[in-house]
């Protein structure tokens, strides 16, 4: 057990878990074998998380955190339109997963590389939409009021899909320093903006759902 002395927090309980699974290239059977391993109690694992599963939610969250922590202490970051935040946000998080990669590699590719395991992905998109909805430029809605809500669903969703097709991308990259990554990054937004241009929005939301179901689902 942990010695009294030892103050466990979320981070440190978070790092032990990204190493367990590290070291022994698979996840915890149970809390129980987790705890045991890293010499800590169960009651101690409780305290911050209800199960495994919601530990491994916590993880992507926490690369949000991150990234839009890291984003935010840029001096000129403010100035930027929703094209420069979105791909300062995109550039920036991708840095930070392949910081991590072996650790995301395996948690994301237990399915024979298809991103299959999206429970993982939950809070996540939660945030990430949200961080869309925020930045949003007013300019790219329509002045109907009545139309604006489906519209800016729109646009939180299929930019999530986007975000998700570029960890797809990204876990297959081989490139040196990942550099295919950052300009399918680049392309795929300035894509997206030139669509929202010339289409309606729930007309690119029909064929970010069908890209998804292609890309994600299928080899």
């Amino acid at each position: 057990m942990a010695t009294k002395n030892a103050t466990l927090t979320k981070d440190a309980l978070v790092s032990m878990y990204m190493n367990y699974v590290l070291e022994h290239n698979e996840k915890p059977k149970s809390v129980y074998q987790f705890s045991k391993y890293n010499s800590i109690s169960e009651t101690e694992f409780y305290n911050f998380f209800g199960t495994i599963e919601i530990l491994e939610k916590e993880i992507f969250k926490i690369f949000f955190e991150n990234t839009l922590h890291l984003i935010q202490k840029e001096g000129d970051y403010e100035s930027y339109d929703m094209k420069g935040k979105l791909l300062s946000f995109n550039f920036t998080f991708f840095e930070l997963l392949t910081a991590n990669r072996s650790y995301v590699t395996l948690a994301l590719k237990d399915h024979g590389n298809q991103l299959k395991s999206l429970m993982q992905l939950s809070s996540l998109r939660t945030h990430y939409i949200q961080f869309v909805s925020e930045i949003i430029s007013e300019g790219i809605l329509l002045k109907q009021e009545r139309l604006q809500n489906i519209q800016e669903k729109a646009i939180q969703e299929s930019f999530w899909v986007q975000l998700v097709l570029t960890m797809k991308f990204w876990l297959d990259d081989s490139s040196p320093a990942l550099e295919k990554t950052d300009l399918y990054i680049e392309k795929s937004i300035n894509t997206a903006f030139e669509l929202m241009n010339a289409f309606p929005l729930d007309s690119l939301f029909d064929f970010g759902k069908f890209l998804f179901k292609e890309k994600v689902y299928t080899k």
